[in-house]
């Protein structure tokens, strides 16, 4: 962290002095921080080592985001949980080994000391789980009503493997999509826990580390062109990114899609589109069609991919309908329809 912690915490909730450099930040760290992430060197920079780095054609990954999701604390995980997933999901889909996070907080005066050691703890087991580790940070406090309690920023570090190249670019009419599992959890569970519509589901978020599961399918696949993790936006702003990137056409299966019928249950009750839900545990991956199967049983050989299913194909982009179609599903009664991308977002604030 960027601070030499000395002394005891024992206010209940931050205030603006925890975030005035003093004795008061000091002992914020010393008490919530240190304990979860590590000591510090007291030094303003993590001074970072590892064999990989010195691996010929290696190359580094870097990625950052914000998360500002509300219930910061939601069935299936909270904003810790989610912010370190995040990343380390945004650097495992571009094939890197994701080695070091940093994490920024925004602390609203008022926010409680005890949730904030929840969420750090949180953090810190799913670092432990993702084999990444948390080497640098910083603090700030805003005053009451600016930042609904808490917001996180974290950033990752990661190392790409000589040979290793997956990019929506590569992607080729006749690959095959999967998915890891069932889609809209996250966005539906979220939903529900803001108690706002009277909803009663047994829903848990998705919230899930990939990193993993990446290296698994990528052992049995080694042909794999490309892979998303489909958070906001769900599995349509994937797809439509990806099929913009590949210059071609995707079908998908509307059979084929992995949805609880609680997921379902809620989107028809709301009018939402279960294809737009966010995800924050959900891979689509393309493959060559001869390895599709190999990447199917990798990943359902992991925890993370115990629901994994084919979903549908690339096509060249003049197949199956109009030019500017790029993304297209065949529904269960046998016509097709365009996933398109949203013009805004069916529900804010979910990551």
């Amino acid at each position: 962290m960027n601070a030499i912690a000395f002394g005891a915490l024992r206010d209940s909730h931050v205030t603006l002095s925890h975030g005035g450099g003093g004795k008061a930040m000091a002992d914020l760290i010393e008490t919530v921080f240190l304990p979860a992430f590590g000591p510090s060197s007291g030094e303003d920079q993590a001074r970072l080592t590892a064999d990989a780095l010195c691996e010929p054609g290696a190359r580094l990954a870097l990625t950052t985001d914000s998360f500002v999701v509300t219930p910061l604390e939601f069935p299936g995980g909270d904003i810790g949980k989610l912010a370190v997933c995040g990343t380390v999901n945004d650097l495992a889909v571009g094939g890197a080994r994701p080695l070091w996070l940093s994490a920024a907080f925004i602390l609203e005066e008022g926010c409680e000391i005890a949730l904030l050691q929840r969420v750090v703890a949180s953090m810190a087991r799913e670092a432990a789980l993702a084999g990444v580790r948390i080497v640098t940070g910083d603090t700030k406090v805003v005053g009451r009503g600016s930042a609904d309690g808490l917001f996180v920023t974290t950033s990752g570090v990661g190392v790409i493997p000589a040979g290793r190249d997956l990019a929506a670019a590569r992607i080729r009419p006749g690959d095959v999509v999967l998915v890891n599992g069932v889609l809209g959890d996250h966005g539906a569970a979220i939903l529900a826990a803001r108690g706002d519509l009277a909803l009663s589901t047994d829903l848990v978020s998705d919230c899930q580390g990939l990193g993993h599961l990446m290296e698994t399918v990528l052992a049995a696949a080694p042909g794999t062109r490309a892979a998303r993790d489909a958070t906001r936006g769900g599995l349509a702003a994937a797809l439509n990114e990806m099929a913009l990137a590949a210059g071609c056409g995707i079908e998908i299966s509307e059979e084929a899609l992995p949805l609880r019928p609680e997921v379902r249950g809620v989107c028809e009750i709301l009018g939402l589109d279960p294809l737009y839900l966010a995800n924050e545990g959900t891979l689509v991956l393309f493959v060559p069609e001869a390895e599709a199967e190999a990447a199917l049983t990798a990943m359902r050989s992991r925890p993370e991919g115990q629901g994994a299913a084919i979903i549908g194909r690339a096509v060249a982009a003049s197949e199956g309908g109009a030019h500017t179609a790029r993304v297209q599903m065949v529904t269960s009664f046998g016509g097709r329809r365009i996933v398109d991308r949203l013009v805004g977002e069916q529900l804010p604030r979910i990551c």
